[in-house]
């Protein structure tokens, strides 16, 4: 298939043209992420939001420019805004933490969440702070302001299966560092 002819199919709701130029420009957009935050996992993430958004703005990309292009300066993009975010949830971080000390509850408690409930207020706070900031974010607004996937998705402006992903990714994570401080 010939990327023109996969852009106009795609266009048209075309699965396999989706397919296509998924598997044809991933290895371009990843490379390109990794090569900027050196880290395998937000290159991922950076690239799937990536395509995510490409796909839903298929209809707004000008024939008259590169597709890899296009992709590049939406990942670049991204990236850049979520260096933004961070940076304003590591300062909304640092002055919230010592005011909120709320119980941490979860409908459907999972091995990770048993073991987090487990730690005392205090250490599980200072074991958050360990994780990156965009985990200290989505665990902070799911157990201390407890909002729901759907909450979360629209305060942090992410798809809600982003969501659920960061948020299993960040209690994987917190759960290996309060295993590791026993």
């Amino acid at each position: 298939m010939e990327i023109k002819v996969a852009i106009k199919q795609a266009k048209e709701n075309n699965q396999k043209a989706f397919n296509y130029l998924l598997d044809t420009f991933w290895d371009d957009v990843y490379g390109f992420q990794l090569k900027r935050v050196e880290n395998e996992n937000d290159a991922e993430d950076i690239t799937i939001q990536t395509f995510s958004r490409a796909f839903d703005k298929i209809d707004t990309f000008n024939d008259s420019y590169k597709f890899k292009t296009w992709l590049i300066t939406i990942s670049k993009n991204i990236h850049i805004d979520l260096l933004r975010k961070e940076k304003k949830i590591l300062s909304n971080m640092v002055s919230n933490d010592e005011k909120s000390v709320l119980q941490i509850l979860d409908e459907s408690p999972s091995a990770e969440d048993k073991l987090i409930t487990e730690q005392h207020l205090v250490k599980l706070l200072k074991d958050i702070k360990k994780l990156k900031p965009h985990y200290q974010k989505v665990i902070n607004l799911r157990y201390f302001q407890e909002l729901s996937y759907k909450e979360i998705s629209k305060e942090l402006d992410e798809p809600i299966n982003n969501v659920k992903v960061k948020l299993l990714r960040a209690k994987k994570l917190l759960a290996e560092i309060i295993q590791n401080s026993k």
